[in-house]
């Protein structure tokens, strides 16, 4: 599956659209849904934005956390409770909701870090 590396600067526009650069696109096109999960990173102010089929696995496990552990109960409510399930337009991009963008200061410039099999949405 795709692996995401490297840093990219992007654009995001008005309506809170980012577009993804083609190398990117193509990683989350190598995925049987190429839809995408974006939620909140509970230590820093950035965005972290996964391939549908990955951020699955982060929730198993998540799930699994026992819930009366405020740590465990922290982490399930920030990253579960801001998930966000979004789809790349025929443009490929992202319409990055607005509470989203304003947890991590993006406004119309940002950076995509590429973490592997994910990447980071951060503030330029």
């Amino acid at each position: 599956m795709g692996v995401f590396r490297g840093i990219h600067q992007v654009s995001v526009d008005a309506k809170g659209r980012m577009a993804l650069p083609a190398r990117l696109r193509d990683e989350f096109l190598q995925y049987d849904e190429p839809s995408v999960v974006v939620t909140i990173d509970p230590a820093s102010r950035c965005l972290l934005l996964y391939p549908v089929q990955e951020w699955e696995q982060i929730q198993q496990k998540l799930d699994k956390l026992p819930s009366f552990q405020p740590q465990a109960r922290r982490l399930q409510r920030l990253l579960v409770g801001h998930a966000t399930d979004l789809d790349l337009d025929s443009a490929g991009r992202i319409l990055l909701p607005g509470p989203l963008r304003e947890f991590a200061k993006i406004a119309r410039k940002s950076t995509l870090l590429g973490q592997g099999k994910k990447l980071e949405i951060w503030a330029q």
